[in-house]
């Protein structure tokens, strides 16, 4: 392509486009002028960046072309019902989609987790080799549950939900690779698999269960949704299905876990309250333990009840079509 050719031939076009929306009133004529302009814009833009990408050119285009869309489809302002229909429609119908791929990632952490845990219980010579005995006392006897209390609650849980957040953003967004996202799920599982062992080892079964499970069950769910969102990305990319091209397929799916990533903002926020006020309370261990066990039943059947019926009405957790990116015709 000649792009100063280019340029040249369709300039007067842009510069029309440009006047139409500095205006604030148009006629009906101009109305059409500005939707037919805005779509062979739209159509320059896409001709530009698969055949010359020139950055200043893509950018003014690419402004040009989201002032005439916003002109266009018109612009909505958040609002209470924007706020609802994301909690009830789409995170959960996000999530519910992505089931197969975060029930997955929970087997796999679970088989991972829960066999280092039989091994290193039943072996206590074995659990014994992992770090000198002192070591593993001081763990079973005070570390362990004093990290529950160490720092005032408020803190802890500001904390708790940092550090939740980032592994869950880490497999979210370094989903498109895989193989960052397995590492981190092997880490985390072979984390709590030697962990869980030594307490079972020194017969401290019951304060490793009392005190992870409260918040655990809550808060590893959510890791799991954000795991498997993150792969389901990187598995759109190398099989897009039927119908799609990869960058399509690609952009459908990493939509849906930014939907995803904003709500398990919640949920990693109330796992970081029950781990910081509920785990190191004073409550009897059945207690607690039935706290973890509503807060996870519950979110469980927020998204397969409110999911479900949004899957089952063909929500799929995307934008609406007005607000996703144009395509040019293809031949």
């Amino acid at each position: 392509m000649d792009l100063d050719a280019y340029v040249a031939e369709h300039e007067g076009e842009w510069r029309r486009l440009e006047q139409l929306l500095g205006r604030r009133r148009l006629t009906g004529q101009e109305s059409d002028e500005l939707i037919a302009l805005y779509q062979r814009a739209a159509t320059h833009l896409s001709a530009v960046q698969s055949r010359a990408p020139d950055p200043a050119l893509v950018g003014r285009l690419s402004r040009l072309v989201a002032r005439a869309r916003s002109a266009v489809t018109g612009s909505t302002a958040p609002s209470l019902v924007t706020f609802a229909r994301f909690f009830t429609v789409g995170f959960p119908v996000a999530v519910y989609r992505a089931w197969p791929w975060w029930c997955g990632v929970a087997t796999a952490f679970s088989a991972v987790a829960f066999g280092m845990i039989a091994w290193f219980g039943t072996h206590p010579a074995l659990a014994r080799q992992l770090a000198p005995d002192s070591v593993l006392k001081q763990l079973v006897e005070h570390e362990f549950a004093d990290y529950y209390s160490e720092n005032p609650s408020q803190d802890f849980a500001a904390q708790v939900w940092t550090n939740n957040a980032l592994i869950a953003a880490l497999c979210l967004f370094s989903g498109v690779l895989i193989f960052p996202v397995l590492i981190v799920l092997f880490e985390n599982a072979v984390n709590v698999g030697e962990i869980g062992g030594v307490m079972v080892a020194y017969g401290r079964t019951d304060v490793f269960f009392g005190l992870i499970t409260p918040h655990g069950l809550l808060e590893l769910t959510a890791v799991f949704v954000a795991a498997g969102a993150g792969l389901r990305i990187g598995w759109s990319w190398i099989a897009p299905g039927r119908g799609r091209t990869r960058s399509q397929a690609l952009a459908e799916t990493s939509r849906a876990a930014v939907l995803i990533a904003l709500g398990l903002v919640v949920v990693l926020a109330i796992s970081g309250v029950i781990e910081a006020f509920v785990t190191p309370s004073g409550l009897p261990t059945w207690a607690r333990i039935s706290i973890g066990v509503a807060a996870f039943a519950g979110f469980l059947a927020y998204v397969v009840v409110l999911g479900g019926r949004a899957a089952r009405a063909g929500e799929t957790g995307d934008l609406a079509v007005g607000e996703r990116e144009d395509l040019a015709p293809t031949v």
